[in-house]
């Protein structure tokens, strides 16, 4: 299931991801809450937290992350992943990667997470 997680800027949305993520969870929680920023606007940044309750993503899922990822990715200004799952840590750095060199503006951090608090003030940081 993914949780919105409350006390952000104003340009900025905030996922707990807790047991199983499924294609439904974007479809009626993310996705949305993304369209609906996107609407006030030009860039968006996300945090978004795997942490200790997370299981796994169901294959529905991982694509309709991929999907909104690629589909907003030049309207990322900051992007905080946060876990200690190695596969989405390295996931995570490849799309960082990819937006650097496509030299798409904005910026993909990876947090630990013990480092939670350390990305909620990251994500908060006027450039």
């Amino acid at each position: 299931m993914l949780e919105l997680i409350e006390g952000l800027p104003e340009n900025a949305l905030g996922f707990s991801a807790k047991g199983n993520v499924s294609a439904k969870d974007y479809e009626t929680v993310l996705i949305p809450a993304v369209e609906e920023k996107l609407k006030h606007h030009d860039k968006v940044r996300l945090l978004y937290h795997l942490g200790d309750e997370f299981e796994k993503f169901e294959v529905g899922a991982m694509w309709d992350d991929a999907k909104v990822g690629l589909a907003h990715i030049t309207e990322w200004e900051k992007i905080a992943i946060v876990t200690d799952v190695n596969w989405i840590q390295q996931a995570g750095k490849i799309f960082g990667f990819a937006i650097e060199t496509m030299s798409v503006p904005g910026d993909v951090k990876i947090f630990h997470n013990s480092e939670l608090d350390d990305a909620i003030k990251w994500i908060s940081e006027e450039w």
